[in-house]
């Protein structure tokens, strides 16, 4: 069962830009996962294999602008003590959730956690679908499946994070059916234990594109990746089942991204 949660957080000390990096918040992952499983902790932190899980850069709390589906990826100035933030953990893996469960149970809004010289409280879990936090929600892999459409061609994903993807030993920033598809279904393959094997990839065209590239750097590396909206058209002779199968995709990628480093916060992407 994938879970997307939204953690809401208060800092009670500045956090400043250089710990508000994709690796610091895998870090901060890590330590809450070693709280409750010190063992699990130690094996994520060592496995080199495509996580169970994915992780959001740290928003602030403000009112969303209509129409704007991107979210913070990089901070310039320190976020202020007292600045109320959230930062959404999607979890793939019923049995990864399952071992967390005591943390999720157990949580102490009076115990501090660090992002690096910053405390942090968490104050709340959001799990479930919210109409003013689109990034919580829970869904059966079943049900995912179920509930996936039959019939609807269209399909418009957004790239809220920078998202590139993996082309032998390059990146590509290029959303291609072939990139954003194929990742969904490795994922789903792995994961759902629904096998989709006669995935339909040829018949699925950009229809309208409206994106443009930027650029995530820290200390270590730089990023490049994609912004913006794609729209996606099932087009042709198509099964009603492979339309199902596409749809049952594109609505998985809330919970799982898509490209790479999904797990230091790049790759968010969904359906609107």
């Amino acid at each position: 069962m994938p879970h997307s949660l939204v953690l809401n957080l208060l800092p009670q000390s500045p956090i400043y830009p250089q710990f508000l990096t994709g690796r610091h918040f895998h870090a901060l992952f890590l330590t809450l996962v070693s709280s409750v499983d010190p063992a699990l902790g130690e094996y994520l932190h060592n496995s080199s294999a495509d996580k169970a899980f994915t992780l959001s850069p740290l928003q602030i709390q403000r009112r969303p602008k209509p129409h704007q589906h991107s979210l913070q990826f990089s901070h310039q100035q320190p976020i202020p003590a007292g600045t109320p933030c959230w930062w959404r953990v999607s979890l793939l893996d019923d049995s990864l959730f399952s071992k967390l469960t005591p943390l999720w149970l157990n949580l102490n809004p009076e115990h501090p956690w660090h992002l690096g010289s910053a405390n942090l409280y968490i104050t709340s879990i959001q799990g479930t679908a919210q109409s003013t936090q689109p990034w919580a929600n829970v869904c059966t892999y079943p049900e995912l499946y179920e509930q996936a459409s039959e019939s609807d061609r269209t399909i418009n994903l957004t790239f809220s994070t920078p998202t590139a993807f993996r082309q032998g030993q390059y990146d590509t920033t290029l959303p291609t059916r072939e990139c954003v598809f194929n990742s969904l279904l490795s994922r789903w393959n792995k994961y759902s234990g629904i096998e989709l094997s006669q995935i339909a990839i040829e018949t699925i065209f950009p229809s309208f594109v409206n994106i443009h590239t930027d650029i995530l750097a820290d200390s270590r590396s730089k990023f490049i990746g994609i912004l913006g909206e794609v729209n996606y058209r099932i087009l042709g002779e198509v099964e009603p089942m492979q339309i199902k199968q596409i749809n049952a995709l594109a609505d998985f990628a809330l919970y799982a991204g898509v490209g790479r480093k999904t797990t230091m916060g790049m790759g968010m992407v969904r359906r609107l």
